[in-house]
Order: C-alpha cells, then sequence, then structure tokens
C-alpha cells in the first residue's frame, strides 16, 4: 500500500511542479513597473488650447473618453501580450480601407494627429496608395511616449472622415495589438476603416465657404486681392486677402485721400462667421459704426487668410510647441514682399508705421508682435488679443517676450479671464495666462509705452474665441485709431 502512494506522488510530481510555477507566474509582483501599454492616461492627448491654436478642436464624446480610459488602463495579467503599437520601438504601419473609394492621388488622405499640432495636410503624415485600393503609413514610436489622438483626412477639416451617417466621429486611438504574434522587429499592422468623407455631405457649408468667388454677406465693401506664398509648407499656395473699405472711400471728393491700414491675421473669421467657428469678428459692422459715430478715423482693413494646415507653424515665432517648425520670420516676409506692396499699389494707404497695424488672436497675435520685433519700420500699431504666453512651452515664450528688441508706437492688449474655458480645473491655468498678459504689458510700460500709448484689456468671464474679441474690438479699433490721428499725412 505504501508503495503505491510513493509511485502516485513520484507520477504526479512533474504536474505539481508545473502548476507551481503557473501560479508562481500568474501571481501579481507589487514591486514590477507597469506592463508595456499600461499607463500611458492621457499623456497623448492634444490639450485644450494646441488644439485652438492649431484651428481644429479634438471632438469628445463620453465614448471616446471612455475608449482611452480602456485603452489607457493597467492590463490583467493574461493580456500582457498586448500592447500600444506606438509605444513599440520598430514603429507599426497603418493600412486604411476607404469605402466611400472618394481617396485619389489629387485628394489623398492626411494623417492629423496629436503628435503633429492636428495639420489636416501634413506632407510628411500623406499616406500612400497601395495596389489593393488601400492607403498605408509607416509610424515609428511615439517620443515620449503615452497615446496617440488622431483623424483622417483629405487635406482639409472640410474632408474629415465622417461615421456610415455623414456625421462626425470622436478623435480615435489606435487599439493594442498582439506582440507575441510578431517576429523580432516585425511592424504589426492596424487596419481601419473609413466609411464617409466631409464632401459627402450635401451643401457642406464647410466647402460652400471655400468659393472663392462665392458672395460675401458683409457690411460695406470688401473687395479680393489674390496673393500666392506663406511659409511652413504654404510657400506655393494662392490666397485671396479680404479688404475692407471704410464709407466713401470710392467717393470722388476722396479720390486723393490715404487712409491708416491694418492687417489682421486669419482672416476668414473677420467679416463672416465660417462653420466650426461661434462667430466671427464683426470688423465691417464694428468699424462702419464707429467711423459713422466719429469715434475713430476712417481705416482700411485688410484680412489675410491663414493657411489652415501649416497655420501653427506659419504663425510661430519661437519654438514653443511641439513637433512644429518654427516660420514665423519668413511669414513676416512673406507679408511685406507679397502682400504689403499688392495692397500699397491698388489701394490710398498710409504707409508710415504709425498708421500701419498688424493684429490677431491667439497664434495670430503672436505673430502681429512678431511682425512689430522683427520689421519696426513697417508696423507701428499692435492689436493683440489672446496672446498664448504659456502654450506648450512657457518658459520659452518667456525667453521670447524677455529678448524683443522692438516695441510698437500704440499696443492694444486683450486677454479673457476663461481663456480655457470656465471648467473649475482650468481656474489655476487660466489665472497663468492672464498673469504672462500683465507682465508683457509690464514689459510695453518699461519700454516707453505710458498709459497713452498702450491698452490692456481683461474681460473676465471671456474665454478663447471669436465672441470674445469681437467684443473687444471696439476698444482696440477706437485705441488704435482715433479721430485726432486722421489729419496725419503718411
Amino acid at each position: 500500500m505504501t508503495s503505491r502512494i510513493w509511485l502516485t506522488v513520484f507520477l504526479l510530481s512533474p504536474a505539481l511542479m508545473v502548476a507551481a510555477i503557473l501560479y508562481s507566474i500568474r501571481s501579481p509582483d507589487p514591486s514590477r513597473g507597469p506592463s508595456i501599454g499600461a499607463g500611458a492616461a492621457n499623456t497623448g492627448g492634444a490639450n485644450a488650447i494646441g488644439e485652438l491654436l492649431a484651428g481644429h478642436k479634438a471632438t469628445y464624446n463620453a465614448q471616446a473618453e471612455a475608449q482611452r480610459e480602456s485603452i489607457a488602463g493597467d492590463q490583467p495579467a493574461t493580456d500582457r501580450k498586448l500592447a500600444q503599437p506606438e509605444e513599440l520601438p520598430q514603429g507599426f504601419i497603418v493600412i486604411v480601407e476607404d469605402k466611400a473609394k472618394r481617396a485619389s492621388e489629387a485628394s489623398p488622405i492626411y494623417f492629423a494627429s496629436s503628435i503633429n499640432g492636428w495639420n489636416p495636410r501634413d506632407e510628411k503624415f500623406r499616406l500612400t496608395a497601395q495596389s489593393d485600393g488601400k492607403w498605408r503609413i509607416i509610424l515609428p514610436q511615439k517620443s515620449g511616449g503615452g497615446l496617440i489622438e488622431f483623424k483622417l483626412t483629405r487635406g482639409s477639416w472640410a474632408l474629415e472622415e465622417l461615421d456610415a451617417d455623414l456625421k462626425t466621429i470622436p478623435n480615435r486611438y489606435f487599439p493594442k495589438v498582439d506582440i507575441s504574434k510578431l517576429q523580432p522587429g516585425e511592424q504589426p499592422r492596424v487596419e481601419l476603416v473609413v466609411p464617409a468623407w466631409g464632401d459627402q455631405r450635401a451643401q457642406d457649408p464647410a466647402l460652400q465657404a471655400k468659393d472663392p468667388y462665392r458672395h460675401l454677406k458683409v457690411t460695406g465693401t470688401v473687395r479680393r486681392v489674390e496673393v500666392r506664398g506663406g511659409s511652413g509648407g504654404a510657400e506655393r499656395m494662392a490666397r485671396d486677402c479680404l479688404v475692407w473699405l471704410p464709407p466713401g472711400y470710392d467717393d470722388p471728393q476722396n479720390a486723393a485721400r490715404t487712409y491708416p491700414v491694418i492687417y489682421l491675421q486669419d482672416g476668414q473669421n473677420l467679416f463672416e462667421k465660417m462653420p466650426g467657428t461661434p462667430a466671427e469678428w464683426n470688423v465691417d459692422e464694428t468699424a462702419s459704426k464707429l467711423i459713422a459715430a466719429g469715434e475713430i478715423q476712417p481705416v482700411i482693413i485688410v484680412g489675410i487668410p491663414n493657411s489652415e494646415g501649416t497655420r501653427i507653424s506659419e504663425y510661430l515665432p519661437a519654438a514653443a510647441l511641439p513637433n512644429v517648425s518654427v516660420a514665423g520670420s519668413r511669414y513676416i516676409e512673406f507679408l511685406t514682399s507679397e502682400v504689403m506692396p499688392r495692397i500699397n499699389r491698388l489701394f490710398r494707404v498710409k504707409t508710415a508705421p504709425e498708421h500701419t497695424g498688424i493684429g490677431g488672436a491667439s497664434l495670430g497675435a503672436a505673430i502681429a508682435l512678431h511682425g512689430i520685433n522683427t520689421r519696426p519700420e513697417v508696423f507701428g500699431l499692435l492689436l493683440a488679443e489672446s496672446l498664448p504666453l504659456t502654450a506648450g512651452d512657457a518658459a520659452a515664450w518667456d525667453t521670447y517676450i524677455s529678448e524683443l528688441k522692438a516695441f510698437p508706437t500704440r499696443a492694444f492688449i486683450g486677454i479673457g479671464g476663461h481663456e480655457l474655458g470656465k471648467d473649475p480645473a482650468n481656474a489655476q491655468k487660466n489665472q497663468a495666462l492672464v498673469e504672462a498678459s500683465k507682465r508683457f504689458d509690464s514689459l510695453l510700460a518699461k519700454a516707453g509705452l505710458d498709459k497713452s500709448r498702450r491698452l490692456m484689456v481683461i474681460g473676465e468671464e471671456d474665454e478663447h474665441n471669436e465672441i470674445a474679441w469681437s467684443k473687444r474690438l471696439p476698444d482696440a479699433l477706437r485705441f488704435l485709431f482715433p479721430p485726432s490721428m486722421s489729419d496725419s499725412a503718411k
């Protein structure tokens, strides 16, 4: 009997040893770090101010947030063979099936994401057509770790991917891949499907707004002037400047009269409400009323449309935003060598810097400031709304501001108390942005601009949008173009 028991134990011992080993592997060790792909949280997501600066506010809904939390959360021990593709050192391949068959070599697919400033037409992230009709791109490991948020476009946000019901989709995240099935160094394939695109929406207002020959619904007279060039990838771009002329400009009695001028960035949003924006600047209505009331001198207002996909790069004067090339100086060169000479030939503008303004909002304000700093002999008046002095690398902005070499003759600075929104979680960031603007105002004071030459307006309840910029515009125009300056010659 005893011999049989020992024989049974002897025969079962290998199985017992295997079970013990499996149990030790399965048991979590609290001293170990997170497994591959775990713990990324939302570090890869585009922040709100970044998306605003990029001209694209990423879509949010509860389903997308749940997806992100699911992807980013710690994995069960049994799923540790799964990993986020953007965390793999060998990179990965993205394959896209265009169900609508709208993509072509003339209208290719682009990868717009949190790693390229949400640029909808970034040539570095252009997909390549395959012989099977699908499209592909190889993406490297994400620097710094974290998830990538993304969408697919065909070159603009008017042509972004949609769901089968032609509705806007939430930002995408890459699904995990099974790394146990990969050979050493093998790049996994992530396959995606695009059911539809923005141009499948009947009478899409975003597409209508891009028609260069459409009728403009504005107060007063606006004339189009085509210019070519730009920076940061828009060097070959053609765009129409929108030139608003003050009342009476074409009257015979004013044939010899010259006018001050201001060049405003993001010209699409000055005179009309564009799709995807909450409002317009109401430049035409505001200027018309102020001139009629004698509160400002008649002024010519030139709106320069942004380049959409390369907007951030064009308007960026300092290396403050990650993965974005700094092309602001080249943009100012385009403005002074291409845009302004055409305007000067076609319209009766005063050319002295004290009668020449430059302005904008957000990064448009940053590039306006750069115009003053680099070409003070050209620009003397500054209209700076919502300067993004804490976006990205705040220290880089501080350095840029501290190294300014030239200052305006007159400056209007506008900022909202809730630039990043009214969520209490953003209170500290909102205050930091206001304080940064106050420091800039103090710098102007030290540079010799007393209260008669600078004005700062803080809209305590204002956010980072056209509604706020429109509300503060009357104060800006009154300050920069008072009637008392209207009788100066050039």
